[in-house]
């Protein structure tokens, strides 16, 4: 497994584990399948509906908390200073476990919203119930604003990124300012067709004896960006990991 050191020196793994659209029972089972392939990194949110069904997985997958990277999401509905203090207490009801290893604000909300939120964050952050701390859908302004405002930089921008939106200039401004971009959609969703009957990249898959998936997600690793497919198909889940040869 390769790992990322993020800039405040916790090391996040470079493949993780989707949740998004899936239904608790699917949740269950892609995180339980998931860890059992050699997955450390799961990824939910708030607004997925499925965190207590991750947190359930990750008890009964045997494998020890602090050899996992458990990431949850902060839902538009509740930012603000008190009431991300609040939702952040129930995703950890939810998910029955004493710290994140990475929460993050979903989606920008307005600049006072989301300075108001980061600085609940920045608070969580300090009590240790939050490994490391950033946001999610941030474009490069948003970013300058909250770290021209905030005490604490965020660590990680996870935005989609795919070989169709390769977000280059949003990854330089990230590496200048020492925060982790990591990719969500990383085969294209529901536009997967597009990725799969691409003609460079079924040239690419077929020279290494490689899915098109599998070249897409370990093109990420080589970037340096952490990537975050999705699935709750059991053969899939474990040929996405199967990336590091």
């Amino acid at each position: 497994m390769i790992k990322f050191k993020l800039n405040n020196g916790v090391e996040i793994p470079a493949v993780g584990l989707g949740t998004w659209k899936s239904s608790s029972e699917d949740a269950y089972n892609a995180t339980l399948t998931a860890i059992k392939a050699g997955y450390r990194h799961i990824d939910t949110a708030a607004i997925y509906g499925n965190e207590e069904f991750v947190g359930k997985a990750i008890r009964d997958s045997g494998v020890p908390r602090n050899e996992l990277f458990i990431t949850t999401k902060l839902w538009n509905s509740d930012q603000g200073y008190d009431e991300t203090l609040k939702a952040f207490e129930v995703s950890m009801k939810k998910l029955d476990i004493e710290y994140f290893d990475l929460y993050l604000i979903h989606w920008f909300k307005g600049y006072e919203n989301s300075l108001a939120s980061y600085k609940a964050l920045e608070t969580i952050y300090k009590n240790g119930k939050a490994k490391a701390i950033g946001v999610s859908n941030y474009n490069v302004h948003h970013l300058m604003h909250l770290i021209e405002n905030s005490e604490i930089k965020p660590m990680v921008n996870q935005v989609e990124t795919h070989v169709y939106l390769q977000n280059d200039f949003l990854q330089e401004f990230c590496i200048n300012n020492g925060i982790q971009l990591e990719a969500y959609a990383p085969l294209m969703s529901s536009k997967i067709s597009d990725l799969l009957e691409n003609e460079i990249m079924n040239k690419i898959a077929k020279k290494h004896n490689k899915t098109v998936p599998q070249v897409a997600i370990r093109w990420f690793i080589e970037r340096n960006i952490v990537v975050i497919p999705k699935s709750i198909n059991e053969k899939r889940i474990i040929s996405n990991f199967d990336v590091f040869d």
